[in-house]
């Protein structure tokens, strides 16, 4: 059998990578795809104040390879996000958050949306990071699965808890200590991502839709059906409607859970498997129900009342979007600073005004609620604590299962 390696990219992930390009994120990303369709010195403290806070520091000893630091001379820190994904003001070229950042600190942002997706990206700095070289980027944005590999491989810098006394602080529970980075120690969370059933209300016409079950037996959804063709998240709700953790589950429960989706498929049941592109259809009616984003969700509720979601009871996936700072980045303490810039809850609730996902940030809700209140009271993006309950993430896999399991789901969902 093909032995697969850490650091490349095997068969599965580079199908994964062409369905991304073709209808996920880097289909102009989520964010983006939805805004064209809908028309002083920051404070840090030392570890006394992690204690203070009941917040031990992260337990873990390696790291990744330093460079010298330049942050004190050199007032900069290169910052590589996906498009979209950060506010901006009336004019579409400033970035508010990131002109109060310079304005406190004298740091100035490089800011590039130049990440369109985790795996095109993976592959695009993966020669210098094995090389032991400098990306050009001191902080980047990617997805958790992404993340761990990156903190396996030691292509990633341990995080100084010195720098990141809001972060410390103000981190939410529910995101504090994932399985694949425990404690915190390389990451922080850029936004959250929740995964639930959306449908539209018009098309669906009484029939009622509470959970994954109902998507995938109805018959009277047949061939009106969506899943998404990210695998964690289809893979990840399947799973949940069938009483397994996706926290925890086995070879044979994803076996079953893909079975569960291939029967479907084999009926008729399922439309099409989609990136965010199912926001057209699920606004136009084409797809009555589906599994959906819920950032996407909300900005279309706004502008269509016929648009609506459930969390089944079973519960939902939460994803999240990752801060780190690469090996041989030139300006580590920079980077810090800016991170925990965004978990004071001022900026973090800006932030989330804009983008619509979901707030990492304890605190965040009531600065929010000065901005834009319905934002505040929305679970999608604030959420309650019933909410955050039934949140479950997508265990970290290794990279024997995740080339098993990518290639498994590439062939169910044609791709």
């Amino acid at each position: 059998m093909e032995q697969y390696e850490a650091d490349r990219l095997f068969p599965a992930q580079l199908a994964a990578m062409g369905r991304s390009f073709r209808s996920g994120r880097a289909s102009l990303s989520r964010r983006s795809l939805l805004r064209a369709s809908a028309g002083g010195a920051l404070a840090v403290g030392g570890l006394g104040v992690l204690s203070a806070c009941g917040i031990p520091a992260a337990g873990k000893t390696q790291g990744g390879v330093s460079a010298s630091d330049h942050s004190a001379e050199d007032k900069v820190v290169n910052f590589s996000n996906w498009p979209e994904y950060i506010d901006v003001d009336k004019s579409g070229k400033k970035h508010p958050t990131l002109d109060e950042f310079t304005a406190r600190t004298g740091v100035k942002v490089k800011y590039t949306e130049d990440i369109n997706d985790n795996n095109e990206f993976f592959g695009k700095v993966k020669p210098q990071l094995a090389a032991g070289q400098d990306t050009g980027r001191d902080l980047i944005v990617v997805t958790d699965w992404l993340a761990a590999r990156l903190i396996r491989l030691g292509w990633v810098q341990k995080l100084d808890p010195a720098n990141l006394p809001h972060a410390f602080a103000h981190l939410s529970a529910q995101f504090r200590d994932p399985d694949w980075d425990p404690g915190r120690a390389y990451s922080y969370p850029w936004q959250g991502i929740s995964t639930v059933i959306a449908f539209n209300k018009k098309a669906l016409d009484g029939i009622e839709v509470k959970s994954v079950s109902d998507l995938l037996d109805n018959p009277k959804l047949k061939g009106r059906v969506g899943f998404l063709s990210e695998m964690r998240d289809s893979i990840g709700m399947t799973l949940l409607d069938m009483g397994k953790d996706p926290a925890k589950f086995t070879g044979d429960d994803y076996d079953a859970a893909l079975a569960r989706i291939q029967k479907a498929v084999d009926k008729g049941q399922i439309r099409r498997f989609t990136g965010n592109d199912y926001t057209s259809d699920l606004t136009k009616g084409d797809l009555a129900a589906c599994v959906a984003w819920g950032g996407d969700i909300v900005q279309l509720k706004a502008d269509n009342p016929d648009v609506d979601y459930i969390i089944p009871e079973a519960g939902l996936i939460t994803s999240t979007d990752n801060l780190l700072v690469p090996n041989k980045a030139r300006h580590k303490t920079n980077a810090e600073r800016l991170i925990d810039f965004y978990f004071e809850p001022k900026p973090a609730a800006q932030l989330s005004a804009y983008i619509n996902f979901v707030c990492p940030v304890d605190g965040g809700r009531e600065e929010l609620a000065k901005i834009d209140k319905a934002a505040a009271d929305n679970p999608l993006i604030v959420p309650t604590k019933a909410v955050a309950a039934k949140s479950h993430s997508f265990r970290a896999l290794s990279d024997k299962e995740e080339a098993a399991y990518e290639d498994k789901f590439a062939k169910l969902t044609g791709a």
